[in-house]
């Protein structure tokens, strides 16, 4: 069990490490940037993560998919009406907005996921639990008539997510979240069908 002290220096480790992956990528984040950059020693780096990158990295991947998650509530866990679905759209687009061309979803699936096997199943997961707030707002607003009764909720939310990732890739590309706003706007009109 960490001290108050500890944790808040392995956080400051995982946060630094982040932001090295978002600016330089997986290969060149090294540890002593990382170190550098939180204000740690290699041997706290170490006393936290014994295994080294591979076990920094996942908990990077970690830290990053809960803030996916956390940044779109409360309005992800409550798309029961289209108000809360407008809301949450414009939460997603300023959040991207404000990450811009670093995106910590983004580096997770291209650059973190793609070095470790433990990284990758928690993208999966973050995927899946991200699909199934989305989906259970489609299947409470089909139920009330609200959404179409022949709009799969399933696939009308992967698709959402793919919807939503491919934007923020052209956003991550191009600096330019219209992409993104133009794939969500279509899809809320899509749903209200």
């Amino acid at each position: 069990m960490l001290t108050k002290k500890g944790a808040a220096t392995r956080q400051r480790i995982i946060e630094a490490a982040a932001d090295e992956i978002r600016e330089h990528g997986v290969a060149a984040a090294t540890l002593d940037d990382i170190c550098r950059r939180s204000g740690t020693g290699k041997s706290q780096l170490f006393h936290y993560f014994p295994e080294g990158k591979e076990q920094l990295l996942l908990a990077v991947a970690e830290w990053e998919a809960g803030q996916v998650i956390e940044d779109q509530q409360p309005y992800l866990g409550r798309l029961t009406s289209w108000e809360a679905w407008g809301k949450w759209r414009d939460v997603v687009v300023r959040r991207y907005r404000r990450q811009g061309v670093h995106c910590p979803l983004g580096v997770l699936i291209t650059e973190i996921g793609r070095h470790t096997p433990a990284a990758q199943a928690v993208t999966k997961q973050l995927l899946e639990q991200w699909q199934r707030q989305i989906q259970a707002g489609i299947e409470e607003m089909r139920d009330s008539g609200d959404i179409r009764h022949d709009v799969d909720p399933v696939r009308a939310a992967a698709a959402l997510i793919t919807a939503i990732q491919g934007g923020v890739t052209i956003l991550m590309s191009t600096g330019s979240a219209d992409h993104l706003e133009a794939a969500l706007d279509l899809y809320l009109d899509y749903l209200r069908g």
